[in-house]
């Protein structure tokens, strides 16, 4: 059973750091893009960034460029996300994701597996 646990969400102040992680389970991520998706309310689930495991390869939308880096976590099969400079509109319920393949291939459609996600609130 394959399984992505996030961790990490909260409440922040504009400006402030947040860094989220997902640890996967029952897969062999060296296979798999491992990536984030955040879905705010009213709005349609949208990609953020992404990680393709076995040449670490990293993608991001153009809204979080420079200011949230992906990378492989300390602890084995996590990946995490850090988020500097936060803004009010950065506030959704962030996912992570897993599909098979190279992450520059990540959509919204095509992602195999999703945790359950994780709260960021970035008040202004």
């Amino acid at each position: 059973q394959v399984l992505l646990v996030e961790s990490g969400g909260g409440l922040v102040q504009a400006g402030d750091s947040l860094t989220l992680s997902c640890a996967a389970s029952g897969l062999m991520v060296s296979r798999y893009g491992m990536g984030w998706f955040r879905q705010a309310p009213g709005k349609e689930r949208e990609f953020v960034a992404a990680i393709t495991w076995s040449t670490s390869s990293t993608y991001y939308t153009d809204s979080v460029k420079g200011r949230f880096t992906i990378s492989k976590g300390n602890a084995k099969n996590t990946v995490a996300l850090q988020m500097n400079s936060l803004k009010p509109e950065d506030t959704a319920v962030y996912y992570c994701a897993a599909q098979y393949g190279a992450a520059s291939a990540m959509r919204r459609r095509t992602v195999d597996y999703w945790g359950k996600g994780t709260l960021v609130t970035v008040s202004s």
